[in-house]
């Protein structure tokens, strides 16, 4: 039997390189060999046994690679063709991927999210894609890997935050947090219309990119309070759009405070443990806010045009990659990123 290394979740606290047997492909589906992918928060989650997966589960959702063999029943593609593949993998064909619920396949909540959750994922030699046909998207000459890195999560996430978030143009728009997904709902702001950004963190190279993805003012919340800041820059009014972009009790509530009567909370965060609601911030509820969650829209038509946005120039995304790391330096490249040291935003995993 062939074999393949892959990084496998063993226990909570703990993901090591193993020897897995390569997936065999069934009809419908392709295997992909894996040139480029890279590690999201949601995977640190795993790692702290924050949100559950079986052990043994190779882990990763964001892959870049070529395809390596095809499934019975899928055409229109070939091999050696260079793709990409969204973190959220629908059918296409049930009923919620049919009501454009694609991320809530099978009609389960997160049900569409299979990668390294319910399924083996791409921190590894190859990947096995379920339902090719409605996932698989080429990637045209010209682009390299890491240009369309972001677009199977994070960017597609990001902008998800901005498309949920109801922007319009001459918005006044608060993103709290700039990590990568707080970057790309920075740039998907921008792309939307909003005339004013607002950005919060206190890592000071990512307040620096976020500058570069469109952002107007950035506060730093551990030299200023955030919601003050927010209020100075709106005459009082609060903002038209907020976006939670870590997943904690204290930038959700952040983002209630800072929000216009009537204004959108827009939340991506993955959040562990009890969420709560402030009711003077939520005005008892009477404060015709709206709240609205996204799970990082999938399928190859989202890919297509979020590959789109990159091969336009209009979005440049490349900064974002600052480690680069091969299959074997797994352990490594999650060690530093789960520890967000040495200014690390993303990293890129070459097998």
């Amino acid at each position: 039997m062939k074999t393949m290394k892959a990084a496998v979740f063993v226990k909570a606290g703990k993901i090591a390189l193993q020897e897995k047997p390569i997936p065999k492909v069934g009809p419908g589906e392709a295997l992909i060999k894996v040139t480029t992918t890279t590690i999201c928060g949601t995977d640190v989650h795993i790692l702290k046994g924050e949100y559950p997966v079986a052990p043994g589960r190779i882990i990763g959702h964001e892959p870049v690679g070529i395809i390596h063999e095809l499934g019975v029943g899928v055409t229109g593609y070939q091999i050696g063709q260079r793709v990409i593949v969204g973190a959220i993998t629908p059918c296409g064909q049930c009923y919620s991927c049919l009501d454009s619920h694609l991320s809530q396949c099978g009609g389960q909540a997160i049900g569409g999210w299979r990668f390294g959750n319910t399924i083996d994922g791409c921190q590894a030699e190859y990947v096995l894609v379920p339902f090719a046909m409605a996932n698989l998207t080429p990637v045209p000459d010209g682009l390299s890997d890491e240009q369309v890195l972001m677009c199977p999560d994070i960017m597609s996430t990001g902008f998800s935050g901005a498309e949920s978030g109801q922007i319009k143009i001459g918005d006044t728009v608060v993103i709290f947090a700039q990590g990568p997904i707080g970057l790309c709902a920075t740039a998907g702001a921008k792309l939307k219309g909003a005339t004013k950004i607002i950005v919060v963190d206190n890592i000071t190279k990512r307040l620096e990119v976020s500058k570069q993805l469109g952002a107007d003012i950035v506060i730093d919340y551990s030299k200023t309070d955030p919601i003050e800041e927010i209020m100075k820059h709106t005459d009082g009014k609060g903002v038209d759009v907020a976006i939670e972009a870590l997943g904690t009790q204290k930038t959700f509530e952040s983002c209630l405070r800072a929000l216009k009567p009537g204004g959108i909370l827009s939340s991506l965060g993955v959040y562990s443990g009890k969420l709560s609601l402030p009711v003077d911030a939520f005005a008892a509820g009477l404060g015709d806010h709206k709240i609205v969650t996204t799970l990082c829209p999938g399928g190859k038509e989202r890919m297509r045009r979020l590959i789109s946005v990159i091969r336009s120039g209009r979005v440049n995304l490349t900064n974002l990659v600052t480690h680069r790391f091969s299959l074997d330096q797994i352990e490594d490249a999650y060690e530093l990123f789960s520890n967000q040291r040495d200014g690390v935003i993303k990293v890129a995993i070459t097998p």
